[in-house]
């Protein structure tokens, strides 16, 4: 099997374990500090894939473009008072939403 055919696999298998679930029922990830906010116009399952295979180079790029960052008391706020459900994948410790 090649690099890619690999990496697709990863990326497909990803791909099924994103869910859309409700903001509340994160709220004690985002309390322990490991909820993470993927900007919409990423690929949420492509953050993923870099999170997963540790490519720490392009998730500081996107970190300072402020594309991925640790969900704010704001967005929590915002998100719970409007009950509001995110996209999100678990990329152990991290869940990111989007």
């Amino acid at each position: 099997m090649t690099e890619s055919n690999c990496c697709d696999i990863d990326k497909e298998k990803l791909n099924l374990e994103t869910s859309q679930i409700p903001w509340k029922q994160l709220q004690r990830f985002f309390a322990s500090g490991t909820a993470v906010f993927v900007d919409p116009n990423l690929d949420l399952v492509e953050v993923a894939y870099q999170f997963s295979i540790d490519n720490k180079d392009q998730v500081a790029l996107w970190m300072q473009n402020r594309q991925v960052a640790l969900v704010s008391d704001q967005q929590a706020l915002n998100w719970l008072e409007t009950e509001t459900e995110v996209w999100a994948v678990v990329i152990k410790p991290w869940i990111l939403v989007q």
